[in-house]
């Protein structure tokens, strides 16, 4: 099987469930045969009366842009609506308060989130806000996987990110905002009802055995396409972390910090971390799903008995306590990689490792690629959430990381490859981005990066990433490059004419 990562349609999709609904979120799907070979498919309990459909029509064909919908019509039932009859978009620019129409979203309010301008020094770099006080992410955000699309007509971005809410949901959500420049970005207080609506759009796993009924967060999105199907037909592939409730028993003492996963989980408004290396310490797995438009989404059953691509290695091995963040990126027909992190127990410190692939679904891994940096410097207890792109002007491959210091306080670091494999090294000793001074949004920690390249004039790159303020303030932030410089990023602070 040909694949290529730009666009995809992927033919003969059957969900379990016939019985669909109106309102999806989540739906979960045996590997299509003529797409996935027979060794993907699992044999698991048919547990449909738990599953959220996909739609209220599947087509055994599935077709969409390599843009999600962005019509003018879709835009303007998000903005215009003088009878409030689409309710859950929010615009952080407008701050349009609307109420909600489904019974399945009662519990979200819509008010406008308090959003510090991005003119104010202690709100610097800051483009995505908690969202209202019932909305689905009014307690925590994070994880962004922002994607740039491009056309004759406009400039769409799109990011899917995690959050959850006070008190309800317990757990994480996965959900999508738009932007016209990456900047201001249209958000939704409850679920996303249809093909231009924004909002949650993924939420955990119902069945018992599945790897995903504890939390869930985004990593990465892959357009494919097959060589057999026209470009303009498009799946996209979410590569996500799920976990289970199952509490992995771990205690370092010679850490200052708390080891957590996932990393920030806060129940009830109290860390779970408490220090001295110990922590809430979850098993995640990676997962996939597929969506024809971006919000309606699918799983795709990997050759793990609980769904998941790959498992965590046996008890010596340095990825045996969780895997998270799958990263993957497509190299070329028939060769992806997925870069995911752990904690290694007998080093001590965060790694990051690689496994290939040759059609997304079954992985084989190849070990760590990175692990802890020079002692005393802001990565010296590891790396995580890595985020890796390949450089479309010099052809290597770039990654940025998550650094976690001695003292477990997190910034942003960079690594280079010549081939996206085992021969990374760092490019330099400092972190690329820090926390900010004391009294901004985030100074205490930043992390979970995601590196954009831009092509416009300049050729610029944007990360974005999740800050965390001493006072407990989370967000999603944007720096850019001083121009083709990675090794350089300063927060956004506004546009320059």
């Amino acid at each position: 099987m040909d694949i290529i990562a730009s666009s995809m349609a992927l033919p003969s999709l059957q969900p379990r469930n016939t019985n669909l609904s109106k309102v999806s979120i989540f739906q979960r799907l045996t590997p299509p045969t003529t797409l996935i070979p027979s060794w993907a498919c699992s044999s698991k309990p048919n547990n449909s009366t738990t599953l959220s459909p996909i739609s209220s029509k599947f087509p055994s064909f599935l077709r969409c842009s390599t843009k999600p919908d962005t019509s003018a019509n879709s835009e303007t039932q998000h903005t215009n609506n003088p009878n409030n009859e689409q309710p859950n978009s929010i615009s952080n620019s407008q701050n349009a308060p609307q109420s909600s129409d489904s019974s399945s979203s009662e519990a979200f309010s819509s008010s406008p989130p308090p959003l510090g301008s991005s003119h104010s020094s202690s709100s610097r770099g800051l483009v995505l806000d908690l969202g209202p006080s019932n909305s689905w992410d009014s307690a925590d955000i994070g994880s962004p996987v922002v994607k740039r699309f491009l056309s004759d007509e406009e400039e769409r971005w799109y990011m899917w990110y995690h959050g959850r809410a006070k008190g309800y949901p317990s757990s994480d959500l996965i959900g999508l905002a738009v932007s016209k420049n990456g900047v201001h970005w249209e958000r939704g207080g409850g679920p996303a009802r249809s093909s231009s609506d924004v909002g949650f759009v993924i939420s955990c796993g119902k069945d018992w055995w599945g790897f995903d009924t504890g939390g869930i967060r985004p990593s990465e999105m892959v357009i494919m396409s097959s060589s057999r199907v026209r470009a303009s037909s498009a799946v996209y592939w979410l590569y996500y972390t799920g976990f289970v409730s199952e509490r992995m028993e771990f205690s370092d003492h010679s850490l200052e910090f708390s080891v957590e996963n996932p990393d920030g989980m806060i129940n009830d408004g109290v860390s779970c971390g408490n220090g001295n290396g110990k922590g809430k310490v979850l098993k995640s797995l990676p997962g996939l799903a597929i969506s024809q438009d971006g919000r309606h989404w699918a799983r795709i059953e990997g050759e793990h008995h609980s769904g998941a691509l790959i498992d965590v290695g046996s008890e010596k091995e340095w990825d045996s306590l969780f895997i998270s963040s799958p990263q993957v990126v497509f190299h070329g027909n028939g060769d992806l990689r997925m870069y995911y992190h752990s904690f290694d127990v007998e080093r001590g410190h965060f790694g990051v490792g690689i496994a290939r692939s040759r059609d997304g679904i079954r992985w084989v891994k190849l070990g760590k690629i990175m692990g802890g940096g020079k002692v005393g410097s802001f990565d010296e207890f590891g790396v995580m959430n890595p985020c890796v792109t390949r450089n479309r002007s010099g052809g290597n491959y770039v990654m940025t990381y998550e650094g976690v210091a001695a003292d477990g306080r997190r910034s942003i670091g960079l690594a280079v490859s010549p081939d996206g494999l085992k021969e990374w090294a760092r490019r330099q000793d400092e972190a690329i981005l820090k926390p900010s001074d004391q009294g901004c949004w985030d100074d205490k920690d930043v992390g979970s990066p995601c590196l954009v390249e831009m092509d416009t004039e300049g050729d610029e790159w944007r990360l974005y990433y999740r800050g965390v303020g001493n006072g407990g303030r989370v967000g999603i932030g944007m720096a850019i490059s001083e121009g083709r410089d990675i090794g350089s990023f300063r927060r956004w602070t506004g546009f320059h004419v």
